[in-house]
C-alpha cells in the first residue's frame, strides 16, 4: 500500500503534516475529511523524496538517524515481527518528517514485493555498504543477525564521529578567539599606542615599524582581506570538486607528515571495518572490496583498493596487493595475510578493524591534545611580539634621557 505525505488544516485552524497509507490520494483526502481536517496537499512519498533530492536544502539522513533506525529495526526483526510492521513502527517512532517519509517509502516497496535491500536502493538515500549488507542478510535468511551487526557498526561509526567533533570544539573556539583578539589589538589598540612615535619613524626599531605598517594595512584593507579570503575559499572548494583537484589534494595530504599518517589511518580503519562486516555477512570478497573502495575518502587509496580487487579477481593475494600499495599499516596487512592463510579472513578483519579504530582514536586524541597548548603558545608569541614592538621605543627613549 503506497504512502502519502499530506498537509492539512485541523479543526482549530492549525497546520498539520504527516504520512498516511492508502490506495490513492483520494482515499487519503477522505481520511483527512473524516477527522474534520481540510486537506491542502497530498503527494506520494516517492514523488516527495525525488523532489527533495533535487533541492538545495535537502534534509540529510544523518549518521545518528541511521544508527538509531538500524538498532530499532534490528530489535523488532529479532522479535519475529513482520518486516513491513517493523518498518511501520520505526517510521512512527521517529520525530523527523524526512525519516518518516523515507521509511514509509521503503515499506511501500516492500509491500509491493520488493526486498528490503531493493527498497533501500531505490530510495537512493542509504549507503552502498548498508544496502549490500542487508541484501546479504536477506539471501542468507539471517536478516536479524545481520541487522544486529550493522547496528553495532553504525553506532560505533557515529560514536567515533561525535567524539572527534566534540574534541574539535575547544581548539576551534580557541583559534577563533585568538584571531579575534589579535585583530582587535592590531586594529584598535596598537594604532593608539604608536601615535606618539609617528613623528620619529626613522629612529624606531624595525620591529616597531613593521608592526605599525601591519596595523595600517589591516585597518585600511580589512574589507579586501575578507573578500580575498572568501574568494580564495570558494575557489579552493570548487577546485576540490574537480577530479584533478581532488586527486592533487589527496596526493598532497598523503605526503604531509602528520596529515598523511592521519589520512592513511582513518581510511585504513574505515576500509577494515567495512570489509569486516561485509565478509561476516557473506558478501563475496571482490564485491566487498569494491564497496570498501567506495567508502574511502582519499581517492588515491580508493584506486589502490580497486586495483587490489582486480588482482584478487585474477587470483592474487589480498594481503600482498595491499602491501604493494604502501597505504596500509604493516600489522593490518599481516593480519589479513594470516586470515587468508587460515581461512578465517572475516575474524582477522574484525580484529584488524578494532585495532585500527583504537589507533586512529588515540592518534586523533593526541593531536587534539597537542593543538590546544600550541594555540596558546602561538597566541602568547604574537602578543609578546606586539608588546616588544611597543616597549622597545619607550625603553630607547628612557636610555637616551
Amino acid at each position: 500500500m503506497p504512502a502519502y505525505q499530506f498537509t492539512a488544516i485541523d479543526a482549530s485552524g492549525k497546520q498539520q503534516k504527516g504520512v498516511l497509507e492508502g490506495d490513492s490520494a483520494r482515499q487519503i483526502r477522505q481520511q483527512l475529511r473524516d477527522k474534520a481536517w481540510t486537506p491542502i496537499s497530498v503527494d506520494p512519498v516517492e514523488q516527495k523524496d525525488k523532489h527533495q533530492s533535487q533541492g538545495v536544502f535537502q534534509k540529510k539522513f544523518s549518521a545518528y538517524d541511521l544508527a538509531l533506525m538500524t538498532r530499532q529495526l534490528s530489535v523488532l526483526v529479532a522479535a519475529a515481527i513482520p518486516l513491513e510492521e517493523a518498518l511501520r513502527a520505526v517510521s512512527k517512532q521517529s520525530e523527523k518528517a524526512h525519516v518518516q517519509n523515507l521509511l514509509s517509502s521503503v515499506r511501500s516497496r516492500v509491500m509491493e514485493g520488493h526486498s528490503l535491500a531493493q527498497g533501500m536502493q531505490q530510495s537512493g538515500r542509504f549507503p552502498d555498504l548498508y544496502i549490500a549488507t542487508v541484501a546479504a542478510g536477506e539471501r542468507s535468511g539471517h536478516l536479524d543477525l545481520i541487522l544486529d551487526q550493522l547496528s553495532d557498526y553504525t553506532e560505533n561509526r557515529f560514536a567515533m564521529q561525535k567524539k572527534v567533533q566534540g574534541a574539535m570544539i575547544y581548539p576551534i573556539i580557541l583559534m577563533l578567539m585568538s584571531f579575534a583578539i589579535v585583530m582587535g589589538l592590531m586594529t584598535f589598540v596598537v594604532p593608539e599606542i604608536v601615535k606618539t612615535f609617528d613623528q620619529n619613524k626613522d629612529a624606531l626599531p624595525w620591529i616597531t615599524v613593521a608592526l605599525m605598517k601591519a596595523s595600517d594595512f589591516i585597518r585600511h584593507a580589512w574589507v579586501f582581506i575578507i573578500i580575498f579570503a572568501v574568494v580564495g575559499i570558494v575557489a579552493f572548494v570548487r577546485f576540490l570538486k574537480t577530479t584533478a583537484g581532488h586527486y592533487a589534494f589527496d596526493r598532497l595530504t598523503l605526503k604531509l607528515p602528520l596529515f598523511g599518517k592521519l589520512s592513511r589511518g582513518i581510511n585504513s580503519a574505515r576500509f577494515a571495518s567495512t570489509l569486516s562486516i561485509l565478509t561476516r555477512s557473506g558478501v563475496p570478497l571482490v564485491d566487498a572490496l569494491k564497496i570498501g573502495a567506495a567508502v574511502t575518502n582519499n581517492w588515491v587509496i580508493r584506486d589502490s583498493i580497486a586495483h587490489a580487487a582486480e588482482r584478487v579477481t585474477e587470483g592474487g593475494n589480498l594481503g600482498t596487493q595491499l602491501e604493494r600499495s604502501g597505504y596500509f599499516p604493516p600489522m593490518m596487512v599481516q593480519m589479513i595475510r594470516s586470515g587468508e592463510a587460515s581461512g578465517e579472513l572475516d575474524r582477522m578483519l574484525e580484529r584488524a578493524s578494532t585495532m585500527q579504530d583504537r589507533e586512529v582514536t588515540t592518534f586523533i586524541s593526541t593531536l587534539l591534545a597537542l593543538l590546544e597548548p600550541l594555540m596558546l603558545v602561538l597566541m602568547a608569541s604574537i602578543v609578546l611580539v606586539i608588546v616588544i614592538a611597543v616597549m622597545l621605543p619607550i625603553v630607547n627613549m628612557n636610555n637616551m634621557i
